[in-house]
């Protein structure tokens, strides 16, 4: 079966801090290491944190029971993507781009700084809406506009 590409998902910003607390600023392009992580970005060199990613779609769930606008860039995500559901178990994988491939590690827990940014329940609201935790299998150039396949993982028999 095709899939259906009238809808095509891609990275609609990019953000990084130098440290842990520090603000996120926006980059329109970044160079994502092959299992290191990105470039200038706070969890570059961590082990398994490269990269967190979020979707617009699921921010847009998490403001109606917010009841505000939630900014993508106040998140503390690394990349926000136009649309999708997000496969939050480990092994489901994101391609970006030409190159990229990003391996999902795991669901990534709204922060205790978003009650400082974004208000009170910010938490709660995106409590599994908040992106996924990945490493990078394959790195290269992340831009926004690029192009972006998200693949489920596979459910062995067990888990059927």
């Amino acid at each position: 079966m095709k899939e259906d590409t009238t809808d095509a998902i891609v990275v609609v910003s990019i953000h990084v801090a130098k440290a842990s607390r520090l603000p996120m600023r926006a980059v329109d392009r970044g160079e994502a290491e092959t299992g290191v992580g990105l470039v200038g970005d706070r969890y570059h060199g961590t082990r398994h944190r490269h990269v967190t990613v979020q979707s617009l779609e699921e921010l847009r769930i998490a403001e109606e029971k917010h009841g505000s606008a939630i900014d993508p860039g106040l998140t503390r995500r690394n990349v926000t993507i136009s649309a999708g559901a997000l496969d939050r178990k480990p092994g489901a994988r994101i391609l970006i781009g030409a190159t990229i491939e990003l391996e999902v590690v795991r669901d990534a827990a709204p922060c205790k700084l978003l009650e400082d940014t974004l208000g009170r329940n910010a938490r709660l609201a995106l409590s599994r809406r908040a992106g996924v935790i990945c490493r990078i299998l394959q790195g290269g150039t992340l831009a926004t506009g690029d192009d972006v396949t998200l693949i489920p993982r596979k459910n062995t028999p067990t888990e059927s």
